[in-house]
């Protein structure tokens, strides 16, 4: 446990968690029984559904969802037990639709899922030291086809360059519209797409040319991170402990987990990098990167990066932000904002 927190504060941006919010719905018929849920639960339990019934209906049959998917069927009042092993982590909407003499009633309740992952400490060797632009506030880091990309923020100052990772020479750049704060990039499909912070408002640029080709809004209220892609779908942060994926063909959000390292959220994810299978995460404002399970949302490893800030001319505002995969080495490039030095790293456990 003394391991564990040590851990969990290395990428401290977390909320800690307290009781989870299992309220009954507010139905005059029938509630959800929660009076036997602990206050979360973890991937490793499972959760025994029941419904009270104050006014003592006779009930035909329930039948159960978590998250409006249909988990399950009983006749009567009969107790139902669904396991959590596949469920992603954070809070769960409980559903019963309880039919009882050609009439249907819901009730509902809530849930939290935990992790029960305690994150290994991950070790890291710097392979190799390259220079870096002190000038950019680096928001997005990524390789496509053996050439780097950066995208960095702040109005006024924000662009994205491909460049010689090695000497430095830029070989092509965008600048954006003053009014737009950049955020992450991504490559897939070869197209770019990049985000942009409270303006809601992502682009799509052709990856040879850097041409724009659409410009889009989101269509979820929530500000602009990281991003990284799995040559299928996109995934994009949002300050929260939420990492979204989405459709690039339509730029629509279709689902998200939600990011937990045992009972707390990992909040103000950042840039984001896919390895193997795994995001690779910076936290805001933390010298360390989260290994994230793609699937749960669960962190599975943490990389302690504090030993690099030693190695670069910094300010405790200039945070570590940037990681970028080169799959030909088998390596990752990180760097922060503002920093004036880019390390190549080899991960191992």
């Amino acid at each position: 446990m003394k391991n564990y927190n040590f851990l969990t504060t290395i990428l401290l941006g977390i909320t800690m968690i307290g009781c989870g919010d299992t309220k009954k719905g507010e139905n005059s018929l029938f509630n959800i029984d929660n009076s036997a849920f602990p206050a979360h639960f973890s991937t490793s339990q499972s959760v025994s559904l029941g419904v009270l019934n104050p006014k003592d209906k006779k009930i035909d049959s329930i039948v159960y969802y978590i998250n409006d998917t249909k988990v399950g069927t009983v006749s009567s009042a009969t107790p139902f037990k669904f396991e959590l092993k596949d469920q992603k982590l954070g809070y769960q909407n409980l559903k019963a639709m309880v039919f009882f003499g050609g009439e249907n009633s819901d009730a509902t309740a809530r849930i939290e899922v935990i992790s029960d992952i305690t994150p290994k400490l991950m070790k890291y060797k710097i392979v190799n030291t390259y220079p870096h632009d002190k000038t950019a506030f680096t928001e997005g880091l990524e390789f496509y086809k053996d050439t780097l990309y950066e995208s960095t923020g702040q109005k006024g100052t924000s662009y994205f360059r491909k460049y010689d990772y090695k000497t430095g020479k830029v070989y092509q750049e965008v600048t954006m519209d003053s009014k737009y704060f950049g955020e992450g990039i991504t490559i897939i499909n070869d197209k770019i797409f990049q985000l942009t912070w409270q303006e809601k408002t992502g682009f799509i640029y052709d990856a040879k040319t850097l041409k724009l080709e659409k410009t889009f809004t989101y269509d979820k209220d929530i500000e602009g991170w990281g991003m990284t892609n799995d040559g299928t779908y996109i995934y994009c942060g949002d300050g929260t402990e939420k990492i979204w994926k989405m459709d690039p063909k339509t730029q629509k959000m279709v689902d998200y987990i939600n990011v937990y390292s045992g009972q707390s959220k990992i909040k103000q994810v950042n840039e984001l990098e896919l390895i193997d299978g795994k995001f690779y995460a910076n936290v805001w404002q933390k010298d360390a990167i989260a290994v994230i399970n793609s699937t749960s949302g669960a962190v599975e490893g943490i990389l302690d990066l504090s030993g690099l800030r030693k190695l670069v001319d910094v300010t405790e505002e200039d945070v570590l932000n940037g990681i970028a995969y080169n799959p030909k080495s088998k390596t990752i490039f990180v760097t922060g904002k503002n920093w004036d030095k880019m390390f190549e790293i080899s991960v191992s456990e």
